[in-house]
Order: structure tokens, then sequence, then C-alpha cells
């Protein structure tokens, strides 16, 4: 058994049957093409590695079939596999991914050129319809030269889609792992939500007791990237909302940061997609602030809390489908479940989910999703799970 055999889907299952085509070109960058392919395997795919000539200066073909489990590439030979592999074939492979991709690539692709491995693969590509992923890695400089942004552009009008680059310090880096695993499993998923606009809104509110101190809720922001990741992973177009986390924000999501209840309040003026989906832990109150500091040596400091407005009620004119939670602490499933109910209707809810804070763990959830027609569905396990169960019953409104 080969190595890569154990490794396989031990992230999940999103590609599970898929084949991936990695091409690897002369970027420096391309030394993280190893663990790229790994994390591809991590969610089940099969990856073969394609390598230029200039990519062996930089990383081997014998790392490269380690890390795939398959014969590696660096010379088209009379068994033509780039017509197997991309052509026009009943088994060819799902996705053509090129990580990195050096501007000579680039250049080459929307030339036609196909004098490397690596260019030859992605004109079959191209040619046969299969999807093709592209990771910019270069200096700064080159990758705005006019005449490779055009080339770009060119690219992208044929369906070529571009993954970064990250702009830092006057260098065009490639993506990270997780932006490029991200791409392919957006590509090759359901597109269920395509064309849909998504927003998310989690984490916990923070509300000032004075310059100093706050009151919030517990809230990791986990279910809340959950759910954005599925929607973005079935072609929504995502924006995510986060107060207080204790989780790092994924890099392949646009993310806004609020703070309070009254921040949030401020942009919710300005949403407008289709889609709103709020598992954050807002604050129902907020200390009457005192101004400074409350001096630490003082005795029995007493708090007078103020209601806030609900944010659920003051998103419901500006989303098609609204959903939204319901957290208890150790009552009975029919009282979780009649409580949410009400919460339901008040808020005129498409959706709400309800849990017992007893049963949420890092990773993990039992919760009910419950619908207005009345409809109830279960979810124990992972809150991927959970996120994707929700993805379902929004996709049928």
């Amino acid at each position: 058994m080969h190595p890569t055999d154990g490794l396989r889907g031990t992230k999940s299952k999103k590609l599970e049957g898929r084949r991936i085509v990695l091409g690897v070109t002369g970027s420096i960058a391309a030394v993280e093409c190893f663990e790229l392919a790994r994390d591809l395997i991590r969610h089940g795919a099969q990856v073969h590695a394609v390598l230029s000539q200039e990519a062996l200066n930089l990383v081997t073909p014998w790392s490269m079939e380690f890390a795939t489990g398959n014969e590696v590439i660096d010379v088209i030979d009379g068994r033509v596999q780039h017509v197997s592999l991309l052509g026009n074939s009943p088994d060819k492979a799902d996705l053509y991914l090129i990580a990195p991709c050096t501007a000579n690539t680039i250049s080459k692709i929307t030339c036609g050129i196909d004098d490397t491995p690596v260019t030859t693969m992605a004109t079959t590509a191209l040619g046969s319809g299969t999807p093709v992923l592209i990771a910019p890695a270069m200096h700064l400089a080159m990758f705005q030269n006019p005449i490779i942004q055009k080339n770009v552009r060119l690219l992208q009008e044929v369906g070529v889609q571009f993954i970064g680059p990250r702009i830092e310090n006057k260098k065009a880096k490639i993506a990270t792992n997780e932006e490029l695993v991200e791409a392919v499993i957006r590509t090759l998923g359901k597109k269920d939500m395509t064309g849909k606009s998504v927003l998310v809104i989690g984490g916990s509110s923070e509300e000032a007791i004075d310059e100093m101190r706050i009151i919030t809720n517990k809230g990791s922001g986990e279910t809340a990237i959950e759910i954005a990741t599925a929607a973005f992973e079935r072609g929504a177009e995502v924006e995510l909302w986060m107060g207080r986390a204790s989780v790092g924000m994924p890099p392949f999501i646009e993310t806004k940061r609020f703070v309070s209840v009254a921040d949030l309040s401020q942009m919710i003026k300005k949403a407008n997609q289709d889609i709103v989906i709020v598992p954050a832990a807002l604050s129902d109150f907020a200390p009457a602030r005192s101004k400074g500091k409350i001096p630490s040596d003082e005795k029995d400091v007493i708090l007078r809390l103020c209601s806030l407005p609900k944010v659920l009620d003051t998103l419901r004119s500006r989303a098609k489908v609204l959903v939204g939670f319901k957290a208890e602490h150790g009552i009975p499933e029919k009282e979780l479940k009649a409580k949410a109910k009400k919460r339901l209707k008040e808020a005129s809810l498409d959706l709400i989910v309800a849990n017992d804070l007893r049963d949420v763990s890092a990773g993990k959830t039992k919760a009910f999703i419950l619908r207005s027609d009345g409809k109830e569905r279960k979810v124990d396990g992972s809150k991927s799970a959970l996120a994707e169960a929700i993805m379902d019953e929004i996709i049928s409104f």
C-alpha cells in the first residue's frame, strides 16, 4: 500500500473519485507543491503531477511520485499522456491546476504554445473543455507587466480561472494551499448556489462596560465559518461578517469585522444579499456605559443593562431567505423546539437552527433545523455536516 492510500480522504470526501492534474512550473513556489498535492489527497482526490523542465531544478520526480502515489510526467512520450489525462476521453481527469504558474507559462498558454509538458497539458485541457485553474507566482513587477495582465484577461475570457496571487513585499506570491484546495472543491462542487449571494454573520458581539471592560457571549465563530465555506463551495458569492472569534478567518472568503450590536446595525443598512444566515452569538443587553475606567478598587459595582434591538428583525426586509439560530441550555428537547418555533414566527424567518449548548463542542454539534412550512430535520455530528444540511434546506426555497 502506498502511503497516500492511508492519507486519502482523512480531511473530507469532497474530492473523492476526482482526478486532478497538477502542473508545476519553474517558480520558487514549486517547493510548496508537495504539500499542495497532499492536501488535495486529504480531501479524497487522485493527483497526477506534471513538471516542466525548469520545475525539475526545484523539485524532483521522485519526491512528487512519493507525494501523489502516481508516476510523474516530465516529458510527453509515446504514451501521449496529455491525451489520456486531459484529452477527449471518457476517463479524462476532472481538472487541471497549474500551481505555481510563471509569467512565461501564462504567456505561452495564451499564445497556444505547448513546448513543455505543462503547456501541452494546458493546450489539451482547453481544447477538451476541462476546467483549468492557474495560480500565478512571480515578482510583482512581472505580474504587473501590461502584457502579462492582458494575457491573464485573455485566458479568463476563455474560462481559465485565476487564484491569487497574494501581493506581499513586492512579490506576487502563490495563493495559500487552503485557497487552492477550496477553489478546486468549488469548481468541482454541486454549483447549486451559483448566482446566489450569501451573507453569514458569526462570532460574538462585545458591549463596553467602560473604556477597559466588556461583556460578551460565548461563541467561537466556528459554525459561521463552516456555513460560509459550504456556501462558497457550492458556488455562491459569500461575504462573512465576524465579531469576536477564537478561530482563524478563511482566506478565500471576503470578511468584515464588527464589534458591537450597534456596529452591526450600521453595517446591516448596506446589506443586500439574497440569503442571510445568522449563527452569531449577539448580546441581548448592553451596559449603561461608564465614562473612563471604573476604578479597580471600587467595591460592589452594579451594572445596569439595557435591551438591544433584535438584529434578525432588522434583516427581514433585506433578505429573500433569512436563517436564524436559537441556543438554549439545559432544557428538554420539546421546550427547545417550542422556543425556536416561537422565534421563527416572531421574526418571520424561513429557517431556524436550534440547539442546546450542552451538545456543542469544537467541531461537533447536535441541532434541529425547523422550517417555516413546519418541516423539521435533525443533525447530530460535525458542524460541517450541519452547514451542508442548512444549504440543502435553503436551496429548496
